[in-house]
């Protein structure tokens, strides 16, 4: 089956459930942040998320994983880069991708800001921005979650599409259509292209 690599072109527009979703949630972290600067101010907040993170990156480095790596930018636990290992018995098996992390201030209270750095044909991650419609990103996060086991839901997420709120409208259409086949062979080709040639660590 040839496949025009240029085909991938419609992602979701502001019609789509997760575009909307997205609003919803700038403005309710925008909301949380003014709320959190006026009990405890910006320091205390920033103080919070830095000695979360700080706990993190300790289990991080004592308990090593091999699905999902973890890596803070030199002098800023705010901004990690991850790598992901592709789920077994998906068209992303044997690829890695990475993954650009930003966490805010109000962190572990609001979610932080996660989008796929490597190219990945799926319905709920938009082919050109890398952005990820999950509900634990949105309204299902709580300060429960860590990043390394919000990492995990994303693998999760490569291996149970989603395709009814789509980023992706060419993956979803294929797969709300029962074209199965199509599907997972984009996938596969771009896991090739993307995950497998261009990936570095």
């Amino acid at each position: 089956m040839e496949l025009d690599i240029g085909w991938v072109g419609g992602e979701g527009g502001e019609g789509c459930a997760c575009a909307k979703k997205k609003k919803e949630e700038e403005g309710f972290s925008r909301a949380c942040r003014r709320e959190g600067v006026r009990r405890v101010g910006v320091r205390r907040c920033r103080m919070i998320a830095t000695s979360r993170l700080l706990k993190e990156l300790a289990d991080i480095r004592r308990y090593k994983e091999t699905d999902v790596v973890l890596i803070p930018e030199d002098g800023n636990v705010l901004l990690w880069t991850a790598y992901i290992e592709g789920p077994e018995d998906t068209p992303y098996e044997g690829g890695t991708f990475k993954l650009a992390i930003r966490v805010s201030d109000s962190y572990p209270h609001v979610a932080p800001s996660i989008r796929f750095v490597t190219k990945v044909f799926h319905p709920n991650v938009h082919f050109t921005t890398g952005e990820i419609c999950l509900d634990v990103l949105k309204d299902a996060w709580s300060p429960a979650w860590t990043l390394q086991s919000t990492c995990r839901a994303i693998i999760a997420l490569l291996a149970n599409p989603e395709a009814d709120s789509p980023l992706n409208c060419d993956c979803g259409n294929l797969i709300r259509a029962g074209d199965l086949r199509g599907y997972r062979s984009a996938a596969l080709m771009y896991t090739r292209l993307e995950a497998l040639q261009k990936q570095s660590k």
